[in-house]
């Protein structure tokens, strides 16, 4: 079976041609080594989890998480987690919950794909924001997620910001 992800790529003028051979596909087996693998850039630890904890923490029902790994040609470069349950609160409908671009990879558009792949499945599923729970912290996630988008518009009960993307 065939796990690439087939996404909506009326986005893709926005990327380099160098990004040409990115696509999602499936977490599994097979590519979750190499996306545990995925590196950071020093200070970026505190902001992170690792992939193996969000897919054992992940309800592993399809109909609800969306977990995929980004591929560059035959590597890994990226994870993005999401989830979709209709029966949850607001934010927590539509809501993107882990997302991990490789060191080296970072700032050539991998992470706003990713965003751009889990935004493309909300629409599927008829939801009209995707919502992102972020800290805050001098190297922290804040400006990736305005830059992809996302606007603040609130805070948890533990000072994270709530951010949302109007799809």
């Amino acid at each position: 079976m065939d796990h690439a992800e087939t996404v909506d790529h009326s986005f893709a003028r926005r990327y380099s041609d160098s990004m040409a051979e990115l696509r999602l596909e499936e977490l599994s087996a097979s590519n979750i080594s190499a996306a545990n693998a995925l590196t950071l850039k020093p200070g970026q630890e505190q902001y992170i989890t690792p992939v193996s904890y969000s897919a054992a923490a992940a309800v592993n029902d399809p109909n609800t998480t969306w977990q995929r790994v980004v591929v560059d040609g035959t590597e890994v470069v990226g994870f993005i987690m999401g989830s979709f349950d209709p029966d949850a609160d607001d934010e927590f409908r539509s809501i993107l919950w882990r997302i991990n671009v490789d060191a080296d990879d970072q700032g050539r558009g991998v992470g706003s794909f990713a965003v751009d792949g889990l935004a493309d499945e909300a629409r599927k599923r008829g939801l009209d924001k995707l919502y992102v729970i972020w800290e805050l912290g001098e190297l922290g996630p804040q400006e990736f997620f305005l830059r992809a988008g996302f606007s603040a518009v609130g805070e948890t009960q533990y000072g994270e910001v709530i951010g949302a993307l109007d799809l």
